[in-house]
């Protein structure tokens, strides 16, 4: 059982090896491939749902990788990292599926790259030693880049370079906080030094505890996005193809929220409840401000994309509201915003591919000659706006509630976002599938295909078996 961690972190990077022998010039066995492998990384991560729900890390693997400086290949999960990591298993042949015909030029580079994604984001979430926690956050960079650079939109290149110098700038400060940690504690192992903190042996001072969290916590602000530090999502999310946009949304972004409740409120307790209130506030400007940008964007992935501000938003909040209910409420809510973002995004990149348009203004009336499109896309925009009964309902309420447990006023400014989500999501149905169809939609919108059905299906199935059995997670 203990091997099994490392199975799920090598069977991608198997596959990684395996499509770059693979003949060119045959996509059909490049796409089959890439499918086989992260489905049999998905099978193989179930069984890590049944590890014992005891305290500390399970399942971990700890030899020396290298003797100097004293680098560890230690990795194990707990009950935050096992979900997020189901939760890239599950998404990625989701997200293979989703660029099955999307993607026509340079196949083999492209399934390349979504295999080493993979790699990396298991391996940000499994690692317990810093320095391989930054070589993975690294790895999830270069494929992603690529990703936007390569197969994405017209501004492509822009939004590629200003996704890597944003995720750059938080990195190297995080690098500095890591090297000033080994200097002064002589390891790299998370637990070791979480141990000499905590007991005493290592005492950080004020000013000292303080300017290391910030290293951190800006780090993982710009990956959340947190504002104000969001501006590259937009860009990112609207040029990337479509299964980088989903990948981006459910599980990149939570990397960043995973970071902070790993890593900052864990190594600098005194400097995350200083800073509780700032941040807090900071988050729920994010929840009201990303909402109201929904409400004025012709663009309907730069929609969902502001959509991302505004919920995670509510996971920062639940952080730092420090009370066992919103932070169950926050590990809920990543998990939720990956499944009913992540098939928004899919739903989108369906729809370009029919009407080569991601502008509102190109659509309307789909319903009509698509609806099944039309169902699953209400159903998916309800669980994004937080209705009982669907997802994204439970986090948001947990969230919420917990924050009224330490301030209740951040509860009523936060709650506004729930509103407006409503706004924003049915406003956008509405111009979309319903009223009148335009002669040009009807001609190119199709319903979905059994392809398309069966990829999307899986994230429906999800959204109500997370409402319904949240106990499970």
């Amino acid at each position: 059982m203990a091997a099994l961690l490392n199975v799920v972190l090598v069977i991608p990077l198997a596959g990684f090896l395996i499509l770059l022998f693979l003949p060119r010039h045959d996509h059909g066995l490049i796409r089959v491939t890439a499918l086989f492998f992260t489905l049999a990384a998905f099978a193989a991560s179930l069984p890590l749902a049944t590890a014992p729900a005891t305290p500390g890390f399970q399942l971990e693997t700890n030899f020396s990788w290298i003797d100097n400086p004293p680098i560890r290949y230690h990795i194990g999960i707990d009950g935050i990292s096992l979900w997020l990591v189901l939760l890239v298993t599950f998404l990625m042949p989701i997200s293979v599926l989703a660029s099955w015909k999307h993607i026509e030029t340079r196949v083999k580079e492209f399934f390349l790259f979504l295999l080493l994604l993979e790699v990396g984001m298991i391996g940000v979430f499994v690692a317990l030693d810093l320095f391989l926690f930054y070589v993975f956050w690294e790895i999830t960079l270069v494929p992603m880049y690529f990703l936007i650079g390569v197969w994405g939109h017209e501004r492509r290149i822009y939004a590629a370079v200003k996704f890597f110098l944003y995720t750059m700038a938080g990195s190297v400060l995080m690098l500095a906080a890591i090297l000033w940690l080994y200097n002064a504690t002589g390891t790299f192992d998370f637990p070791r030094m979480q141990t000499l903190i905590a007991n005493g042996p290592l005492t950080l001072g004020p000013a000292q505890e303080l300017l290391l969290f910030l290293a951190f916590f800006i780090a993982f602000a710009i990956k959340v996005p947190l504002f104000p530090l969001h501006t590259w999502l937009p860009d990112a999310h609207v040029e990337a193809p479509t299964a980088g946009s989903i990948l981006l949304a459910a599980v990149l972004l939570k990397m960043g929220a995973y970071g902070i409740l790993r890593f900052c409120l864990t190594l600098f307790p005194q400097a995350s409840r200083d800073l509780a209130p700032a941040v807090s506030i900071l988050a729920i400007i994010g929840i009201i401000y990303g909402a109201l940008v929904c409400l004025v964007q012709p663009n309907m992935k730069k929609l969902v994309a502001y959509s991302s501000v505004s919920h995670l938003g509510f996971v920062v909040l639940g952080i730092f509201s420090f009370t066992q209910l919103g932070a169950d409420g926050a590990v809920y809510q990543m998990l939720n915003h990956g499944v009913s973002t992540g098939a928004l995004f899919l739903l989108v990149g369906m729809m370009y591919e029919r009407r080569h348009s991601l502008e509102i203004s190109a659509y309307g009336g789909v319903a009509t000659p698509a609806p099944v499109l039309a169902t699953v896309f209400l159903i998916t925009s309800l669980a994004s706006a937080g209705l009982p009964m669907l997802n994204g309902f439970v986090g948001e309420f947990l969230v919420l509630q917990g924050t009224a447990e330490a301030d209740f006023r951040y509860t009523v400014l936060a709650a506004t976002g729930v509103i407006l989500a409503a706004w924003y999501l049915l406003w956008l149905y509405q111009r979309v599938f319903l009223n009148e169809t335009p002669q040009e939609v009807a001609t190119h919108m199709s319903d979905l295909s059994g392809r398309e059905l069966a990829t999307i299906a899986a994230l429906v199935v999800m959204m109500v078996w997370m409402a319904c059995c949240p106990k499970f997670c």
